[in-house]
């Protein structure tokens, strides 16, 4: 597993101390084992865990994609730019040597890698508060558990590294860990960092308590662990987070890290070298509608007539061109330059708590409840309001819900799969749209292929069925 495990990494260092804006701003290589002696250098290395969530294969374009494409709620225009990469995942003729798979695997576990140094330094750093330490314990804890959690949601088994790599070798040989025990440590790590994260966050971007509530809440629903899971989300909405009664204002990037942002991902246009922003507008827009745009992960003219008359999410939501063409309004030009764009990745938002609480009450048949928490949205969005009591109709309709809410913010494909909704909805996708004929899914596309890279590199490493 030579691919993996990275001692040499990019360190980053926060641009201004008086700013209340976590920026991540590359500084040198720097080698793991002569570095991290201070505090100073520990917040360089915290810093540089944080700009992982900005690499490519993780909320730069692997996770609005991995958790789109696959679905009913986007596709691609053009399948043959950038050598069928995404095109591959709308056809579901996903192969091994996919570059994006590939970045989603080696880009997480640069992270976790980074994640885990931190971890195992932090506490013999003489120059930082026991508060401060406790602190960002809990932030390395929360990011280590989230990209853990996006990798056994794309890949099943995986290998599980808690513990600073210092010698590859270490691992090399060993066989990926079942997706229980993986969801064990990602439990663990979330319940201790809730403990230890502050309920605000002194610089936009940093993770807080509310966070660690909220995916915590989503890793235990995935597991269909319905009460646990209440547990958490019921705790997120007192630490002050509320629903901006306008859903235009949501992702305006003008009105960034707002009341209803929980996480988020931050990029940033026109910094050090035109390097802190995201390529997804550019990757992500429509054929010729600016320079370079390359067509993947539109929203489905499908998804886009399903908002009923008066629902103000989809002129806020999805835009047309000029030929009729849906697109994402959640990505804005935000400069001349389109491939440095500066909208922020939405990971969790207040939204998705209530709904997440509604599948939880509907599951326990408490109906009341699920549908507070759904009419909440509802609401919010200028619709008509349900009370329904069956747990059939209410599980239907909160998927509705969260589809119409959350298009392209990389939710869809996992909500799919969390259902158990993913091959009959993909197969009445296929029949209902041209241009699908060709298109088939069973069991074994419920996970997407190993790379092929990792197998070569360490035999041990199995590839997922069907592959």
């Amino acid at each position: 597993m030579k691919k993996i495990f990275i001692t040499v990494f990019s360190l980053s260092i926060i641009c201004s101390c008086s700013s209340d804006l976590l920026d991540v701003n590359p500084e040198a290589q720097k080698v793991s084992s002569q570095f991290y002696t201070n505090s100073t250098e520990i917040e360089q290395g915290i810093i540089s865990v944080y700009g992982a969530l900005q690499y490519t294969g993780q909320y730069q374009l692997g996770m609005p994609a991995l958790g789109e494409l696959p679905s009913d709620n986007t596709y691609d225009e053009v399948p043959a730019n950038d050598a069928f990469t995404y095109g591959e995942l709308d056809f579901f003729t996903i192969q091994p040597n996919n570059s994006l798979i590939a970045s989603a695997w080696k880009d997480n576990y640069i992270g976790i890698q980074q994640a885990n140094i931190i971890l195992t330094r932090i506490k013999g750093i003489p120059d930082m508060t026991d508060a401060l330490r406790n602190t960002r314990i809990g932030e390395m804890k929360f990011l280590r558990a989230l990209m853990y959690f996006n990798l056994v949601r794309t890949f099943g088994d995986i290998p599980l590294v808690l513990k600073e790599t210092t010698n590859v070798n270490e691992y090399f040989g060993q066989p990926r860990t079942p997706v229980a025990e993986v969801y064990s440590a990602i439990e663990a790590d979330l319940k201790e960092s809730i403990d230890l994260l502050p309920a605000a966050a002194t610089q936009k971007g940093r993770v807080t308590k509310g966070a660690a509530l909220g995916i915590l809440g989503k890793v235990l629903l995935t597991q269909k662990k319905f009460t646990e899971s209440l547990t958490y989300l019921n705790q997120v909405e007192s630490l002050g987070y509320q629903l901006l009664t306008d859903v235009t204002k949501i992702f305006d990037v003008a009105n960034k890290n707002n009341n209803e942002i929980i996480f988020d991902v931050q990029f940033a246009s026109g910094l050090n070298g035109n390097s802190e922003g995201s390529t997804a507008f550019q990757m992500f827009s429509p054929s010729g509608s600016v320079s370079g745009a390359k067509g993947h992960n539109l929203p489905t003219k499908e998804v886009y007539n399903l908002y009923t008359a008066g629902d103000t999410r989809r002129p806020a939501y999805i835009g047309l061109t000029s030929s009729g063409i849906p697109y994402s309004k959640k990505l804005v030009k935000t400069s001349n330059t389109i491939a440095d764009g500066g909208s922020n990745f939405v990971v969790l938002r207040l939204a998705d708590i209530f709904l997440m609480k509604a599948e939880c009450y509907a599951e326990q048949n408490d109906y009341p409840n699920a549908n507070l928490y759904l009419n909440k949205i509802k609401t919010r969005a200028g619709i008509p309001n349900v009370n329904l009591f069956t747990k059939e109709l209410l599980l239907n309709e909160i998927d509705h819900e969260r589809r119409l809410e959350f298009v392209g913010e990389g939710h869809r494909w996992f909500d799919l799969l969390r259902t158990g909704k993913a091959i009959p909805v993909m197969k009445a996708h296929f029949t209902g749209n041209q241009g699908y004929s060709t298109a088939q899914i069973d069991a074994h596309h419920l996970l997407m292929p190993v790379p092929q890279g990792q197998i070569n590199t360490d035999p041990a490493i199995k590839q997922n069925p069907g592959y």
